[in-house]
């Protein structure tokens, strides 16, 4: 189902930390965002933040990969993630790969999957912008490892990360749609020494094709910087324009 969602890390690390994800909740509340995505990173005090919260996100963001560097899962911060979610009855937590290997991985896939049977929550892996997480090539590794182990995980989808590693995201749109569930809309642009999130309108990247080939039923998140004098009309902007987008593909779908 489409429902709009912002990314706490929006509203940037510094005015998270100072005022806290519950008050940047409001906010986007009140602009008209259907929900949140918690970010586990910026949590000033997890056991005091998450009970205010509860009920309020429709996505915990783990910060930790699912796998070491040695290619063992993590099964420390999986159990993080799920019991994080849980706390703040949030039905969706995502997660990306790490350091997962399909060959030294993959006996650990038949634990993964027990772990996640034993409770409600969805995980949802992303693409990072590391080189084990987050090319093309290692998303589908996974993805083969995974559906054979009898997982059936499905992705969020960053737009915008892909550039962080030259690759190509429309070419992975096109390869890993119907794989995913939840996309994280980010805008890029290209400054001489890296690349940096701006909004859609602002952005060098071919965003509209990247959307059209993406599931238009599924949940959409802001994902870059919100800011301006006043805060709330920027953001309830942002989420009018990310909806008229929406209407725009399901009109185009219906004339097709």
């Amino acid at each position: 189902m489409f429902r709009t969602l912002i990314s706490l890390s929006s509203f940037g690390a510094a005015e998270l930390l100072r005022h806290g994800q519950a008050w940047c909740t409001a906010l986007a509340l009140e602009a008209g965002a259907d929900s949140v995505e918690v970010r586990g990173e910026l949590l000033r005090n997890a056991a005091r933040e998450l009970p205010e919260l509860r009920g309020r996100a429709a996505v915990y963001s783990s910060p930790d990969g699912l796998w070491r560097a040695d290619g063992t899962l993590d099964a420390e911060a999986l159990a993080l993630g799920l019991s994080r979610a849980a706390a703040l009855e949030a039905p969706r937590l995502k997660m990306a790969i790490g350091g997962f290997d399909a060959r030294r991985s993959r006996a650990s896939l038949a634990e993964l999957r027990a772990r996640l049977a034993a409770q409600p929550v969805e995980l949802l892996i992303e693409n990072d912008q590391t080189v084990s997480a987050g090319t093309l090539a290692a998303v589908q590794r996974f993805l083969a490892a995974q559906a054979e182990a009898g997982l059936d995980l499905g992705l969020t989808f960053d737009m915008g990360n892909w550039h962080w590693l030259g690759e190509c995201p429309l070419q992975a749109a096109r390869a890993l749609a119907p794989q995913v569930r939840y996309v994280h809309c980010k805008g890029v642009h290209r400054r001489p020494d890296k690349w940096v999130a701006v909004p859609l309108a602002q952005s060098s990247a071919p965003w509209r094709a990247v959307l059209r080939e993406l599931p238009a039923d599924v949940p959409h998140a802001l994902e870059y910087p919100l800011v301006g004098d006043d805060l709330l009309a920027v953001t309830r902007a942002e989420l009018t324009q990310l909806r008229a987008l929406h209407a725009e593909r399901s009109l185009a779908h219906d004339l097709a």
